[in-house]
């Protein structure tokens, strides 16, 4: 068992509202998804983080990995034809924990479609063998993101329109988080990591997100430290985690071999802070 113990000014404001007070029950778990994207920067290995807006329902204004809840759409089997790189076993053998449990493949494509939505950023590759069409152009994938945002298409039409396939081969699946039992709203969350440019454009998503950053793992926590930069346990954990790695190859080389155990984070307040006491199952 882990355990931490973070001064109150170092996690977001309104976190664990509910520690003293926590539902009875507790409320069941949404299946999420989170990308990690990681990218080689001048000196080192660096992440995206983005900044929740401050009338987010949870956990306002703390910094995090791209990221939602499934949708239905998601587990639909046009959709999941579409993720490439990776076999249906691959994608659903390590995610499903419970025969309730959404299909693992839609794990994937939701942590893909999140992260589209919220950066911009579409991971894609073109069909094999590819069709006689120009690769989308950049004008089109933002063309493409407005019509998903405001409903007009959903993910499966983007793509098609697009030609494009998810490239799902370049992400590794590297976390299983479940929010703690104390809050109202709660998130069973996978965690993935992957590759960009290091040019690569973010815009984010006004609706969601006021912010967005790439740093390193080592200053975003000593930001986070110095109480100007709340984050959450998953996030803190992740990062600490990537600080020992100088490049995108040999994070996502580690994550490739690592075990993934499902980790639930247990609240206690103490003087001054929370006490975090996370199990693994």
């Amino acid at each position: 068992m882990i355990e931490l113990v973070i001064p109150f000014q170092r996690l977001p404001d309104g976190f664990l509202r509910f520690i003293d007070d926590p539902p009875d029950p507790p409320p069941d778990p949404r299946p999420s998804a989170t990308l990690v994207l990681l990218r080689n920067g001048e000196e080192g290995l660096e992440v995206l983080l983005m900044k929740r807006s401050p009338r987010a329902g949870f956990i306002p204004g703390a910094w995090v990995f791209p990221g939602g809840t499934l949708d239905p759409a998601d587990e639909d089997s046009h959709l999941i034809s579409r993720l490439s790189g990776i076999s249906s076993h691959r994608a659903a053998e390590p995610l499903r924990s419970a025969a309730s449990d959404p299909p693992g493949p839609a794990f994937w494509i939701a942590a893909l479609r999140e992260t589209f939505e919220e950066t911009g950023i579409l991971l894609w590759t073109l069909p094999d063998p590819a069709p006689r069409v120009p690769e989308p152009s950049l004008d089109a994938i933002v063309s493409a993101r407005k019509s998903l945002l405001s409903g007009d298409r959903g993910f499966d039409q983007v793509l098609d329109d697009l030609g494009v396939l998810l490239d799902a081969g370049a992400l590794e699946y590297c976390g299983h988080w479940l929010t703690p039992e104390c809050e109202p709203r709660r998130y069973e969350t996978r965690f993935f990591a992957a590759e960009v440019d290091p040019d690569v454009r973010v815009d984010p998503h006004e609706m969601e997100m006021v912010d967005a950053l790439w740093v390193s793992p080592t200053e975003a926590l000593d930001r986070n430290r110095d109480g100007d930069f709340p984050l959450v346990i998953p996030t803190m954990v992740t990062l600490d985690h990537l600080r020992a790695f100088d490049t995108t190859r040999g994070a996502l080389g580690a994550l490739k071999e690592a075990s993934v155990p499902r980790l639930l984070p247990m609240p206690e307040r103490v003087a001054g802070g929370i006490r975090f006491r996370i199990s693994r199952s």
